[in-house]
């Protein structure tokens, strides 16, 4: 497995991360996280345990849709015939979805404010049930980003495990980043959040350029065969 690959999954983490439905998630973590500012050892661990909610989830994830499309030997001849013929439209599809092209609205919350409101009551390891529920509720944008853009990326790389956990690990930096503001330094918080907001709208229009670019590339290269 090439570094290339390992950072492009950690990449679409990040990017899943700071999209606006996740991003919101994220919010209500570090304000969970942030109620215990005066001791920083349950900060940190919070954090620490929100990380190891989300990777687990998406790791899980991961290995149940693998597993099920690997589960027929029709299926799994199919994508590894076509993968590369399929990911193309994929990645524009994603591509689109990224720069608003494709306005789907529909989204899955499975921690609403009853949820939130109970871990706030909680212990620290309500972090962790956090990090799996937050992980799997998916809106267009994340859905996009893992079942378009990981799981093809895993299949192609035939990495069940490493890759799924590696975007869990980067749907959760923001958070693992402010726990460690809000430990040491909590006046930076509102400031990296401001800064945050404002490059996510650039960040995620210049990687939907690219998916859109690699898209048409997989097109012309394994539908047309135009570089053959």
């Amino acid at each position: 497995m090439s570094w290339l690959v390992v950072g492009s999954a950690l990449w679409l983490g990040i990017l899943t991360s700071i999209s606006p439905c996740p991003l919101a998630t994220n919010v209500a973590a570090i304000s969970f996280i942030g109620r215990r500012v005066g001791n920083t050892r349950q900060v940190l661990l919070s954090g620490l345990l929100y990380t190891i909610g989300r990777a687990a989830a998406y790791l899980a994830l991961g290995v149940v849709v693998m597993a099920g499309l690997m589960a027929s030997g029709d299926i799994s001849r199919f994508l590894l015939k076509y993968l590369n013929q399929i990911l193309g439209p994929v990645l524009i599809l994603v591509g689109m979805l990224l720069l608003g092209i494709l306005g789907f609205t529909v989204s899955l919350s499975l921690a609403g404010s009853g949820v939130q409101e109970r871990a706030s009551r909680g212990s620290v390891w309500w972090a962790l049930i956090l990090g799996v529920l937050f992980a799997l509720s998916f809106c267009p944008v994340s859905a996009g980003l893992f079942f378009g853009g990981l799981i093809p990326l895993s299949t192609s790389s035939e990495s069940r495990f490493v890759l799924p956990a590696l975007f869990g690990v980067g749907t959760a930096l923001p958070v693992i980043v402010f726990a460690f503001l809000v430990a040491f330094g909590s006046q930076y918080v509102g400031r990296a959040f401001n800064r945050l907001t404002q490059v996510e709208k650039w960040v995620r229009s210049i990687t939907g350029v690219l998916f859109i670019l690699a898209g048409i590339y997989y097109c012309l290269a394994h539908i047309f065969e135009v570089f053959t």
